[in-house]
């Protein structure tokens, strides 16, 4: 037992051996925070979308905790878990992603109304647009690494692919981050 209660793995134990749901939820109590927030950029801050699935990641980790071997850190586990829930999510709403994407290259013809003083939030525009260009995968391998800082080893048990494919993820996602705000490079030379 540690200064913060049980461990994980007794917690996990105590809650699939023993029906234990006190148990269970002192691992959502423990975990929920870091799921959400983690869960959050990966749906670019839709906070309803990011709480609905840590809901349904809890929900599948409860139903499938004999399926936890201890081989990773439980959180790492109920990770994997909630990007299956995202994929899932995006593979759903592909079609109005498209059709904003549409929108957006419609929107970009018009010139931009406001001040060039205002060069920050232009920067913040364009980084959210860099960003939703990236796939599911690209975009969670630069989060899981540099955004949360987790190791590539770590962020390809939360993906589920080899660490090899985490740094493809990563390289390609780089290049279309670089092509992306080219222009804000062009002006930072200037």
């Amino acid at each position: 037992m540690s200064e913060h209660g049980p461990s994980d793995q007794v917690l996990v134990a105590r809650a699939l051996f023993n029906d234990d749901r006190h148990a269970f939820d002192t691992l959502v109590r423990r975990h929920q925070s870091a799921l959400r927030i983690w869960l959050a950029r990966l749906c670019h801050g839709d906070l309803a979308g990011a709480d609905d699935l840590a809901q349904e990641t809890f929900l599948q980790a409860w139903r499938r905790l004999d399926q936890f071997r201890g081989e990773a850190q439980f959180s790492t586990w109920l990770h994997s878990i909630g990007y299956r829930q995202f994929l899932m999510r995006e593979r759903r709403h592909a079609g109005a992603r498209a059709r904003e994407a549409v929108d957006a290259a419609v929107l970009e013809q018009w010139p931009d109304p406001r001040p060039a003083v205002d060069q920050r939030f232009a920067m913040e525009r364009d980084l959210a647009a860099a960003m939703a260009v990236l796939s599911p995968h690209e975009y969670a391998a630069i989060v899981q690494c540099f955004l949360l800082e987790h190791p590539q080893e770590e962020a390809a048990q939360v993906m589920g692919c080899a660490v090899g494919t985490v740094k493809s993820h990563i390289f390609r996602a780089r290049q279309k981050l670089r092509q992306a705000l080219a222009a804000w490079h062009s002006k930072e030379s200037s």
